[in-house]
């Protein structure tokens, strides 16, 4: 049996040496290897099979696992170097076969071949420093996640007094708040597209001015006359009044792809639900952050609103930072709009949160799909802001039947579809190996700058890049979310292949986003619907578009839930309604009255 990979530092003359102290031993599953407290007279190096380490916690009479070692890990080895008793217990998780070295044959090597004892212990310190330095960086992210920040403090408690007095403001009164927001946004809606894409470079100006546009007046349109806080309604047979009560303080993440829109977003309807709100920019934002944090704080003190009722981070921060505003016990809920860690970090924090999920949304062409009012929907949807919107077409599932009439309607929209050979090319040059998706450089770029870097050329204005594609199931970057205007292209055969390739697709990602249909037929719709794990599936609509409430009748909302399907807890356009208590006042009712079904 050759050496553990430990041994490869080693010279070919002390690997050998040390290869006639080694002993090999097996551990059944639940054998205790050492135990805390024992003797350090040997090290052991895995080769199969995994060990637990574990800390005894006697004031609660139990264990506590600190870690799992697999294959090629060591154990024991500080033992070895300071000769103290063991400071954990070690317990073979699964069938565990190992080498074991112990202190007396060090000893003895060391009189013999001090060489190749050297070596051997300085082999064992580095491994041991090496596990230091992982624990130094894990107590180093629980002191910085569990210590007070005066930064972090003085913010949430900010925003905690200034949420308690805007708590009992009237409906009218915030009602006018949130137009006089909605103007000021309006009206900087260009500008800050501007500095967006300018310190992004993400995205487009004129699609970034419509989201924030649609981001402002959209969802203070869906929120104007709305009961934010207080009676809600009471149903007279059952005699119960739901009472609105505002969740508290709200940290909202706003991400680097919508930064402008989603910060509107946030504001307006966490004013609505009486929270306060402290908005985290993405650190790429940061200088369009403050701008829009500035706007909105010039708009507060001006309605004589608390100005502390929406506050931001002004200085970069770090991932540590972030966490200690999610743990924050004055932190009463976190709106989690970003990349899948950040969301899960939330989820993690111990502060209930709502999250997002990644979009990839299959879209069916189905046979009797209307093909050109389909191909200018998916062009439209997909070139919007260069593609960053995550509920926006994926992947299109197209019927063979219908498949060279759909090509041709996507080229006559702007769409390059591209040829066998082309693909090759295109998918060497726009496709990281390391990562096996689409490079960074593509993300928001247009789709006329991509064709540019990757020898695609057409003789008209290219505003999506169609790759025809086949899938076996395994992970393409083709089969993934791609924010960027590139779109993959698969054919089947029939309803059943389009649903079970969709299917698929979101099983493989994007798991509760959105799913799309282009047909006439209400039967096949309604089919679709039913099948989906989405929380969001659009008939005949553009998904970027829709998915916001701007072609369909959803709710406007910059955070699209993905329900239990994407590991979030709700499906909704997130709205202000998800951001407050629902309080239920029952009166006593004596049974069966008003009940036609228990007379007298």
């Amino acid at each position: 049996m050759s050496l553990p990979g430990f041994f490869d530092a080693l010279s070919d003359e002390h690997r050998e040496t040390v290869a006639k102290l080694l002993t090999e031993v097996e551990f059944a599953p639940g054998t205790t290897i050492f135990t805390e407290g024992d003797e350090g007279d040997a090290a052991y190096f895995i080769d199969e099979g995994d060990v637990r380490i574990e800390l005894e916690l006697p004031e609660v009479d139990t264990e506590s696992v600190l870690r799992y070692e697999g294959p090629g890990s060591t154990l024991g080895e500080v033992a070895l170097l300071d000769r103290l008793p063991r400071s954990a217990t070690a317990v073979a998780d699964t069938h565990v076969r190992a080498r074991t070295i112990t202190t007396a044959s060090i000893d003895e090597l060391a009189v013999r071949e001090p060489g190749a004892a050297l070596a051997l212990t300085l082999e064992l310190a580095r491994d041991a420093t090496a596990k230091l330095r992982t624990l130094t960086n894990q107590v180093s992210d629980l002191m910085f996640a569990t210590a007070p920040d005066p930064v972090v403090d003085d913010l949430v408690d900010r925003a905690v007094a200034a949420q308690t007095a805007f708590a009992d403001w009237p409906e009218d009164r915030v009602d006018a708040l949130l137009g006089k927001l909605t103007a000021v946004f309006l009206e900087h809606a260009p500008a800050l597209a501007q500095a967006t894409v300018e310190e992004t470079h993400i995205g487009n100006v004129d699609d970034k001015t419509l989201k924030n546009m649609v981001a402002a007046q959209g969802v203070y349109d869906s929120l104007v006359g709305q009961v934010g806080a207080g009676t809600i309604s009471t149903d007279e047979k059952t005699q119960v009044t739901e009472i609105a009560a505002a969740a508290g303080v709200v940290f909202g993440l706003v991400p680097v792809t919508n930064p402008v829109a989603t910060a509107y977003f946030k504001t307006l309807v966490c004013l609505k639900s009486r929270n306060a709100v402290i908005l985290s920019f993405h650190h790429a934002v940061l200088g369009v952050g403050n701008q829009v944090g500035e706007l909105i704080r010039g708009v507060l003190e001006a309605e004589g609103a608390p100005a502390d009722i929406v506050l931001w981070v002004k200085k970069r921060g770090s991932r540590k930072l972030t966490q200690q505003f999610m743990s924050h016990p004055g932190v009463s809920l976190i709106l989690a709009t970003g990349g899948s860690a950040m969301v899960q970090a939330a989820y993690s924090s111990g502060t209930p949160a709502l999250g997002v999920g990644p979009g990839n949304a299959p879209t069916w062409i189905a046979a009797d799909a209307d093909l050109p009012a389909a191909a200018s929907s998916v062009v439209m949807s997909k070139s919007f802001d260069n593609g960053v919107i995550c509920g926006a077409e994926h992947n299109l599932v197209v019927d063979r039947a219908v498949r060279e009439e759909f090509i041709a309607q996507l080229e006559a929209s702007g769409a390059a579809v591209l040829s066998p050979e082309e693909a090759e090319t295109f998918m060497k040059a726009a496709v990281d190996p390391a990562t096996n998706r689409f490079q960074g450089v593509t993300v928001g770029q247009s789709a006329a700058t991509i064709a540019g870097f990757t020898g695609i050329a057409r003789p008209y204005d290219i505003k999506v890049i169609v790759v025809p594609a086949s899938w076996d199931g395994e992970d393409d970057p083709l089969a993934a979310e791609k924010m960027t205007p590139i779109l993959s292209l698969f054919d089947v055969e029939g309803d059943d292949e389009a649903i079970a390739l969709s299917l698929r697709l979101l099983a493989f990602m994007g798991t509760g986003h959105t799913s799309i249909i282009h047909s006439q037929d209400p039967d096949r719709v309604a089919r679709f619907g039913a099948a989906m794990p989405t929380s969001r599936i659009l008939a005949n609509s553009p998904g970027a578009h829709g998915v916001f409430g701007v072609t369909t009748g959803l709710t406007p909302s910059l955070t699209l839930g993905c329900g239990t399907f994407g590991g979030n807890s709700t499906t909704d356009n997130v709205t202000f309604k998800n951001l407050r208590n629902i309080k239920r006042l029952a009166r006593l009712v004596q049974p069966g009255a008003g009940d036609a079904d228990h007379p007298g």
